[in-house]
C-alpha cells in the first residue's frame, strides 16, 4: 500500500466536476478521483478546519462512531474497476474487533481528514490511474501544478474507464 495525501480539490474544466487528488508521500504521482459537489465540500472544509454550526454527514458518521466506541485507524483506496474507485473505512470496534467498511472515496477521505488516520491506496489503482509529474531541476512545485493543471484540462472521466 501507498500512503498518500489530499492534495486538494479542484474544480475540471469546462464541466465544473469536483476532483479531489491525492498525492503519494513519498513520490511524484497524484491519483485524481471525480466525486460530487457536497462531499468536495466536506473535504475542503476537513482541510481547511471549518467547523460548520451543525454537524455534516461525515461528522455525524465520526461522533457515531467515537459515541460507541470504535476507532478509524485506516482508509484504503483498494481497487479501479470500469471507471470507479472503491475503498474501505479500517475501524476498531469498542470490543477490539476489527472491521473494513466499503465506502466511496469522497466519503472515505472526508472522514479519514476528520480523524487524522492514514489513507493508503493500491499500487494496482496507481498504475492504472495515477499520473506522474517530474520535478524539474529545482524541483519547483508550481511547476508541477501548473502541469497538473494542463493535464486536468485535457482528461475527462470516460478516459479512466478504459483503465480497468
Amino acid at each position: 500500500m501507498i500512503e498518500v495525501t489530499v492534495a486538494g480539490v479542484r474544480m475540471e474544466m469546462p464541466s465544473n466536476t469536483p476532483i479531489v487528488l491525492l498525492q503519494e508521500v513519498q513520490g511524484l504521482r497524484y491519483l485524481p478521483i471525480w466525486i460530487g459537489a457536497v462531499e468536495a465540500t466536506s473535504i475542503a472544509y476537513a482541510q481547511q478546519g471549518v467547523e460548520p454550526p451543525r454537524p455534516m454527514t461525515h461528522d455525524l458518521y465520526v461522533a457515531t462512531l467515537a459515541e460507541i466506541g470504535a476507532t478509524v485507524t485506516s482508509v484504503r483506496i483498494t481497487d479501479l474497476n470500469d471507471g470507479v474507485f472503491y475503498s474501505v473505512i479500517d475501524l476498531t470496534g469498542a470490543d477490539g474487533s476489527v472491521h473494513s467498511i466499503s465506502a466511496r472515496p469522497s466519503d472515505a477521505l472526508a472522514i479519514a481528514l476528520r480523524v487524522g488516520v492514514p489513507i493508503l491506496a493500491t499500487e494496482a489503482v496507481f498504475d492504472a490511474a495515477g499520473v506522474e509529474l517530474p520535478e524539474d531541476d529545482e524541483g519547483a512545485p508550481e511547476d508541477q501544478v501548473e502541469a497538473f493543471r494542463e493535464f486536468l484540462e485535457g482528461v475527462s472521466p470516460e478516459d479512466f474507464e478504459e483503465l480497468s
